[in-house]
């Protein structure tokens, strides 16, 4: 595992070094399409989770501010990891270790029980703070216009279209919570029937329907039990038909964006579908 280590730069390595001294790489847990490094590790009998973020990477500092500011109302239930070491500079952090297995790999994934307490998790940390924001709506719009206007595969036809109705769209002000980011059974985990949360490197004050976006057009549309045993966890609906259609839209452009940039053919597929699907919905 020598060779896995070495993806973290000299000063992660000299600061890991300092934090966890003669630790010992177990495994190798991160995710092929992405530039962090995710390691499970171990140091004096206890179990940890590095992870290393790349020059580029912006994901890190989100999770340590998340662990700083918002994960208390999990951590508290041991339904998180708990933050022992963060560094954004160094784009490093140490979080324990949370046993279980994700979510998605078990048969979990079909079990309305654990979107139950997915829901009530989620609503935990939706109800922590709120902020209105005039911009927001208006922010999003530009960043779906910056996504057709680089590279993808979506037809030229559908471009306009979607720029046209991004054009027409309202920009009310915007009530803004902690989210999570990307809420979906690759994020859970479950350990003796209890669901825990993990990968906190997209969280960031957003409206909070935008915490339904993963789940709606993949196990949702799968299986609408599963819809309604999230939200009698969630305990309410925060989808309003106008912002919930804008923000399909928007998410639908970047998936298929991200998913053509970074050459996950079946991901890019999935927003082709998504482009679709809310197209149908407009007529």
């Amino acid at each position: 595992m020598t060779s896995v280590r070495d993806r973290l730069s000299g000063a992660q390595r000299d600061l890991l070094d300092r934090w966890l001294p003669g630790a010992t790489v177990l495994r190798d847990l991160g995710w092929d399409l992405l530039l962090t490094t995710v390691l499970e590790v171990t140091h004096d009998g206890a179990r940890y989770v590095v992870k290393a973020g790349g020059p580029e990477d912006r994901h890190i500092a989100r999770e340590v501010r998340a662990h700083h500011h918002w994960l208390t109302p999990w951590t508290s239930r041991d339904r998180a990891p708990v933050l022992v070491h963060g560094d954004e500079s160094a784009k490093l952090l140490v979080t324990r270790y949370l046993p279980g297995e994700l979510v998605l790999d078990t048969a979990h994934v079909d079990d309305p029980a654990a979107y139950r307490q997915a829901g009530e998790l989620l609503a935990l940390l939706h109800a922590q703070t709120t902020v209105t924001d005039d911009d927001y709506e208006a922010r999003e719009n530009a960043r779906a216009l910056a996504w057709l206007a680089g590279p993808h595969r979506i037809a030229p036809a559908t471009v306009e279209r979607l720029r046209a109705e991004i054009a027409a769209w309202p920009t009310p002000p915007a009530t803004l919570v902690p989210t999570h980011g990307d809420w979906q059974p690759r994020n859970w985990l479950v350990h003796q029937g209890r669901v825990s949360i993990i990968d906190f490197g997209r969280a960031a004050l957003r409206p909070a329907y935008t915490d339904f976006g993963r789940l709606a057009v993949q196990d949702f549309r799968r299986d609408p039990a599963l819809e309604r045993a999230f939200l009698d966890g969630y305990g309410t609906d925060p989808r309003e038909p106008g912002s919930w259609h804008r923000t399909r839209v928007r998410d639908a452009i970047g998936t298929a964006g991200w998913a053509y940039r970074v050459g996950d053919e079946r991901f890019e597929e999935q927003g082709h579908r998504m482009i679709r699907d809310v197209l149908a919905a407009t007529g």
